[in-house]
C-alpha cells in the first residue's frame, strides 16, 4: 500500500484534486458563516467555530502521530497566528458579515496580498519589484471600481461600519503573514495549529462572555451542521489537505489556485443566499484577484526568506 504520510507528496493529480476540495471548502465557508452569524452573535459564532475545529485537530494529529508539544521558539508564531488571524481576522469577518453580502465581503477579505506586498517591503526588505508594484495598482483600482457611487450606497452607516471592518480584518491577516514569513520554523505549520486554534478558543470565549455573556442560541439542525461544516471541512480537514497539497505541488500553483476561492464564494452565496451580482463586482473581483496574480507570479530569483517560509496558501483559513 501506498504511503501518503506528511513526508511523502502525493503524485500530482491527487494533489490538485484535492486542492480543488479544498479550495470548494474555503469558498462556502463564506456562506456558512453568514448564516450562522445571522442567529449567532459574531464572537459567540466564531468561538464555536473555533473550538469544534481544536476538537477536530486533536483527533485528526493524534491519529496522525502528529500532536506535539510546541517548543520555545514556536511559541510567537502559535500567539501571531491565534491573535492577529483566528481571533482578529475571524471576529472582524463575522462582524462584517452583519452588514456585508457576502460577495463582497469575501473580495474585500481577499484583499490581503495587496497589503501583504508593501509591508513585506517595508518590514522584511523584499524587493517592491515593477510586477509587485503593477499588481498592487491594478487592486487598488478594483477597490475603487467596488466603492464607486453606483454600486455602493455611502449613506448606509451599517454597510460603512461592516466594510470597514472586512477591510480591517484583511489588514490583521496581512499582519499575520509577515510575521509567518519572517518566523523561523522549528516544527510544520500543521504541527502547530492545534495550539493556534486552542489559543483563539479561550481568546474568544472569553471575550464573548464579556461582550455577549452566557451564549443564548436557539439551536438547530441546519445550524449545528453549519457550525461543523465551519469547524471540520472549513478549518481543521482543509488545514491538513493543504499541507498535503503544499508538499506535493509548486508553491506558484497553490498561490494562484487559491484565487479560485473567492469566485467560488461569490456563486454560491448567490445561489445559496440569492445575493445578487453585479456587474461592479465582477469587474472589481477580476482587477483585484489579477493584481494579485500579476503580483505573485514569479519573475526572479527568490529571496532566502520567500524560499524557506511557508506558502501564503499554508497561511490561508477561510
Amino acid at each position: 500500500m501506498t504511503d501518503y504520510s506528511m513526508d511523502h507528496p502525493l503524485p500530482r493529480h491527487k494533489a490538485l484534486l484535492l486542492f480543488a476540495v479544498v479550495v470548494v471548502a474555503w469558498g462556502l465557508n463564506w456562506a456558512v458563516t453568514k448564516t450562522i452569524v445571522h442567529s449567532v452573535h459574531p464572537l459567540w459564532a466564531t468561538a464555536i467555530r473555533s473550538a469544534v475545529a481544536t476538537v477536530a485537530l486533536f483527533f485528526l494529529l493524534l491519529a496522525r502521530g502528529q500532536l506535539i508539544v510546541p517548543r520555545r521558539g514556536d511559541v510567537p508564531v502559535i500567539i501571531a497566528i491565534g491573535v492577529l488571524h483566528m481571533v482578529a481576522f475571524s471576529a472582524l469577518v463575522a462582524y462584517g458579515l452583519q452588514f456585508v453580502p457576502v460577495g463582497r465581503s469575501i473580495v474585500l477579505g481577499y484583499t490581503t496580498p495587496l497589503w501583504v506586498a508593501p509591508g513585506a517591503w517595508l518590514f522584511l526588505r523584499e524587493p517592491l519589484t515593477k510586477a509587485r508594484m503593477a499588481g498592487i495598482g491594478l487592486g487598488l483600482l478594483g477597490l475603487i471600481v467596488m466603492f464607486n457611487p453606483l454600486a455602493f450606497d455611502s449613506s448606509d452607516r451599517n454597510s460603512l461600519i461592516g466594510h470597514g471592518l472586512i477591510l480591517l480584518a484583511a489588514f490583521f491577516w496581512a499582519a499575520n503573514i509577515l510575521y509567518v514569513r519572517a518566523h523561523k520554523w522549528i516544527s510544520t505549520p500543521f504541527q502547530l495549529v492545534f495550539w493556534q486554534t486552542l489559543l483563539a478558543t479561550l481568546i474568544l470565549s472569553a471575550m464573548a462572555f464579556v461582550v455577549d455573556g452566557a451564549p443564548q442560541i436557539d439551536w438547530s439542525p441546519k445550524l449545528a451542521g453549519a457550525f461543523l461544516y465551519g469547524g471540520i471541512c472549513g478549518t481543521a480537514l482543509a488545514y491538513w489537505a493543504m499541507a498535503m497539497v503544499n508538499r506535493s505541488l509548486p508553491a506558484v500553483t497553490t498561490s494562484l489556485g487559491i484565487l479560485a476561492t473567492p469566485v467560488i464564494g461569490v456563486v454560491s452565496s448567490a445561489i445559496a443566499l440569492g445575493e445578487p451580482i453585479d456587474a461592479s463586482l465582477i469587474v472589481a473581483m477580476t482587477m483585484i484577484l489579477g493584481g494579485i496574480a500579476v503580483g505573485t507570479i514569479p519573475t526572479g530569483k527568490r529571496t532566502s526568506r520567500e524560499e524557506t517560509s511557508p506558502t501564503n496558501a499554508e497561511t490561508i483559513r477561510a
